[in-house]
């Protein structure tokens, strides 16, 4: 049974003749004819009652009738679905990234992409960078933005940033003023380390500038890290995109420390490629002022 065929059903329904349905249909009346032979012969039984003047529907066409509309809906909204997200005026996009990114550099380009196609539907998960690149792996999320490395093996991936660490202090503390810090001058500094990726290049940092730093408290949520920088339970180590829209209260003051940065890159399934929401969203990504 194919669709085409319900349609010519369909139309000959509406019009109780098949003259006039071949009409609509712009085919010639045998070749009708022969199809709805076919999908009778396809059914085992006869759908119409052929007369004169008139053709009516069986009691199995009568049958058939709401339910062949309803599958052609059903197909005309699978087209208008994929044509929607092909042109991207509807769909779902669903974008992981760690929270740095989350906070510093999705606002914009969500809102940028969202002014340009409304009509998508946009989902974010935040979370660390392994889970953000176990989300893109498992097709959970489109695309995600993350803190390199990532698998060669299992992504594409484009970088968008490379960003250096900073030391984020308190506004009343001594060294909240100075235009850039030795890390080494912070041995004696409590710590407040920010979970996941950023976590362990700080720590390996502190380790390379001579000393093992004293870790007050550990948090992967960055206003709680801005909280308790203010309240002066201790200083952090963050990248500088970490830093996006500080409370007066907090200082981010720039580290002396050759080669402590981060590369953060989007990342997407290899081999699965990018819908057309995701690679407009990495587009912007990369073309961002």
């Amino acid at each position: 049974m194919e669709l085409y065929q319900l349609g010519y059903f369909i139309e000959i329904a509406r019009q109780r003749h098949f003259t006039r349905a071949a009409e609509r249909l712009h085919m010639a009346q045998p070749a009708l004819s022969q199809q709805m032979k076919n999908l009778e012969a396809e059914l085992g039984t006869p759908l119409f009652i052929r007369g004169k003047k008139e053709t009516q529907l069986t009691a199995a066409g009568k049958a058939l009738l709401p339910r062949a509309e309803a599958l052609l809906a059903q197909a005309e909204a699978a087209r208008a679905a994929v044509s929607d997200v092909a042109q991207v005026r509807g769909g779902k996009l669903i974008v992981a990234a760690i929270p740095s990114v989350c906070a510093g550099l999705l606002p914009d380009l969500l809102h940028a992409f969202g002014r340009k196609h409304p009509g998508v539907k946009l989902q974010l998960i935040e979370d660390s960078s392994d889970r953000v690149a176990a989300s893109v792996e498992s097709g959970h999320a489109d695309l995600g933005f993350l803190q390199l490395p990532a698998s060669k093996a299992a992504f594409e991936s484009r970088v968008l940033i490379t960003e250096p660490f900073v030391a984020l202090v308190a506004a009343s503390h001594a060294l909240a003023n100075e235009k850039e810090i030795p890390l080494k001058q912070l041995a004696g500094e409590s710590f407040i380390f920010y979970k996941g990726r950023a976590r362990d290049s700080a720590l390996e940092a502190c380790r390379k500038a001579g000393f093992e730093p004293h870790i007050a408290c550990e948090s992967g949520e960055l206003e709680t890290i801005r909280a308790l920088v203010a309240a002066r339970v201790g200083i952090a180590i963050v990248p500088e995109l970490a830093t996006t829209l500080l409370p007066k209260n907090t200082r981010a003051v720039p580290l002396k420390q050759p080669g402590l940065q981060r590369q953060i890159a989007a990342v997407w399934k290899k081999g699965g490629g990018l819908s057309p929401a995701a690679s407009l969203l990495l587009e912007l990504a990369v073309n961002r002022d």
